[in-house]
């Protein structure tokens, strides 16, 4: 009979060890697209980024995202000169953009258990050495051992003292532009 016990307690104490090992823990990102677009009436402009790193605490709800800006690759590279250049962002002297914030809604969000849920970041990004607080909408996605976060929301660029000439934004490039997100995760 003491055996018995001591067997269901250890079992107890494995189980309950699992349990927390599975809802606890940092999610690092593996693998990421961040797009950047702009529409104007004379041309539109996408550049993409595969290089972009991040980790969310799912205990917390803590985020942490790093855009290395000099990773944006353009159709044109007329395009990507003006974009790294020192009248625009100048990506020698900025060269990362950063997010630092938290999920606000983690309670409705189950890290280990397949679906797809709607979520609520709010934090300070950085772009250029100027910092703004952001509220965005995004949803996360589960399955199995990834985890999928996806965004799309608005910059606008004056909000980042982001200009093109002389201190003016340039006609070719939209005041505000939009953001797009997709970066899966691992469970470390």
């Amino acid at each position: 009979m003491k055996t018995t016990k001591t067997l269901l307690s250890i079992l107890a104490v494995i189980f309950t060890i699992s349990l927390y090992g599975q809802t606890s823990g940092k999610l690092v990102s593996s693998k990421s697209h961040v797009k950047f677009f702009s529409h104007t009436s004379f041309e539109d402009i996408e550049a993409n980024n595969y290089t972009s790193v991040g980790t969310i605490n799912t205990e917390t709800g803590d985020m942490v995202f790093s855009v290395p800006m000099q990773g944006f690759e353009f159709e044109k590279s007329l395009m990507q000169k003006h974009f790294n250049g020192n009248k625009f962002l100048d990506t020698k002297k900025f060269p990362k953009a950063k997010f630092k914030g938290k999920i606000t809604n983690l309670d409705q969000i189950d890290f280990n258990k397949d679906g797809s849920y709607d979520a609520t970041v709010e934090g300070d990004l950085t772009i250029k050495g100027e910092t703004n607080s952001i509220n965005e909408k995004g949803t996360v996605v589960v399955k199995g051992n990834q985890i999928e976060v996806q965004s799309k929301f608005n910059v606008t660029l004056a909000d980042y003292k982001i200009t093109f000439v002389e201190g003016k934004p340039s006609t070719n490039i939209a005041k505000t532009v939009e953001i797009s997100v997709i970066a899966d995760f691992t469970k470390e």
